[in-house]
């Protein structure tokens, strides 16, 4: 039985999953991690937008799996991932919902990078 809670997105905590238009890049330690035009938006109540990176297009062999774990009521169990690259700073630098619950099913097979612990996430808008 799980005794977590589990809470559905609404009007007192909207999540929306949106598709980003153009390319969105990740560079750590001068490396790009990942890049993609296959980004989603997700915007998540009174948080910033996040741009979740699909696995396929992110160098997987620069990450390294950690023992951090997290939880949200409204997208499920969280994994992390450090950037060895990117040193002290990139540890537990990207997160993955790799179950995420049906509300936010979209994000399963996705990655997100903590800004604040890379050098750049960049969307460049197509014209």
């Amino acid at each position: 039985m799980n005794s977590k809670p589990i809470k559905i997105p609404g009007l007192d905590h909207p999540i929306t999953i949106t598709p980003t238009k153009g390319r969105v890049t990740a560079i750590v330690g001068g490396n790009r991690i990942a890049d993609t035009r296959e980004a989603l938006t997700l915007s998540e109540s009174t948080y910033p937008p996040v741009q979740y990176i699909p696995r396929k297009d992110v160098d997987m062999a620069q990450l390294q799996r950690t023992a951090h774990q997290s939880y949200c009521p409204y997208k499920g169990e969280c994994t992390y991932y450090s950037i060895p690259v990117g040193a002290e700073r990139a540890v537990n630098s990207v997160w993955s919902y790799e179950a995420p619950y049906a509300a936010v099913s979209a994000i399963r097979e996705y990655l997100a990078f903590y800004p604040e612990r890379v050098d750049s996430i960049k969307i460049e808008s197509d014209r």
